[in-house]
């Protein structure tokens, strides 16, 4: 189905749970984890602008027109409440959402996300996209894909990675860059006490973009918030080790649903 410019898809019953993907990847990332949840919930999983099958408006593109997507994709398909869950830049989307719609989000998980970020983070990510710049986005996948998996994972699933890289080249390389420079210059530090719903902060021990000393200051930052930190896993859980996700999800939405 289509709505609101993106493409989507829901599967499942119960009440909506919005599922929103990061820089570059699809809504079908979360594969591994509806199974688990669409007996329980709603699933509605979308590509975000510029991405797979949805509209590609030129960037570029602000976090506050992610959440207008969002909302606007809530009002075609008529849900009154939902609940949300992001990954990377998805997890800066849910709670602003969460922030700027508050008689709407009922929670949010912000999986593999960043806040308060280090001069020595920054520093990074504006490496890697000043790369981008200088030498195309071939030249750091290489980098990307490091970050995002363990190594015991890169080398047991190649097909798995190579079909992350593709979804990496078929984004518009505008689109990518632009979104890159979103997920690194957004900092949800000054609002995240804003957030007013429920949250589950959760990310990969060995995450080196969003490591645990990020998500726990995120954790303490919303009102009201639990914390799960994922043994041995970077930054793409959700591709290599979506079971380990599942739990801690599943457990977090059905204890708001009583």
């Amino acid at each position: 189905m289509s709505a609101a410019g993106l493409h989507c898809r829901g599967d499942g019953r119960g009440p909506p749970l919005y599922l929103i993907h990061g820089i570059g990847s699809r809504h079908s990332v979360w594969d591994g984890i509806v199974p688990g949840l669409a007996a329980h919930f709603t699933c509605v999983r979308f590509d975000l602008r510029g991405h797979g099958e949805s509209a590609a408006p030129p960037p570029p593109y602000s976090l506050a027109q992610l959440v207008a997507d969002v909302e606007a994709l809530r009002r075609r398909l008529g849900h009154a409440e939902i609940h949300l869950a992001g990954h990377s830049l998805g997890g800066m989307v849910a709670p602003a959402y969460a922030r700027q719609h508050p008689g709407r989000a009922l929670s949010a998980a912000l999986i593999s996300t960043a806040a308060f970020r280090t001069a020595d983070d920054r520093a990074k990510l504006r490496a890697l996209g000043e790369a981008m710049l200088d030498q195309g986005i071939e030249a750091v996948i290489g980098a990307l894909v490091e970050r995002w998996f363990t190594d015991a994972f890169i080398k047991a699933a190649p097909e798995a990675i190579e079909a992350r890289i593709r979804q990496i080249t078929d984004t518009p390389q505008a689109v990518f860059r632009d979104v890159f420079r979103l997920y690194a210059q957004t900092e949800m530090a000054p609002w995240l006490r804003e957030v007013a719903c429920p949250c589950l902060v959760l990310t990969g021990e060995l995450d080196g973009g969003c490591p645990p000393r990020l998500n726990r200051a995120i954790a303490r930052a919303l009102p009201d918030a639990e914390l799960v930190i994922l043994d041995a896993l970077k930054h793409a859980v959700l591709l290599e080790a979506p079971a380990c996700v599942l739990a801690p999800l599943k457990r977090f939405l059905l204890a708001r649903e009583g």
